[in-house]
């Protein structure tokens, strides 16, 4: 799955934070769920307009915004 078909980014919603489907659930809302250790079944139930793949795609985007070169300055 691309989490960019899931993943949505609007200036004037959210603060411009990445969100599921233009809808205000905030990725970074699903995260901290999993994080806390809520069920995903449990999520699902607390949000009926979230499907599974949009928790995979939180999972990854998440891991792709980890996946990136550190440049480290030399004199």
């Amino acid at each position: 799955m691309k989490y960019a078909d899931r993943i949505t980014f609007n200036p004037k919603q959210c603060g411009g934070r990445p969100c599921i489907r233009g809808m205000r659930i905030r990725v970074k809302d699903v995260l901290d769920l999993l994080v806390a250790r809520v069920p995903e079944a449990e999520i699902l139930a607390d949000y009926p307009d979230l499907e599974a793949d949009d928790i995979q795609a939180c999972i990854e985007y998440a891991a792709a915004q980890l996946d990136h070169p550190v440049l480290v300055a030399t004199r």
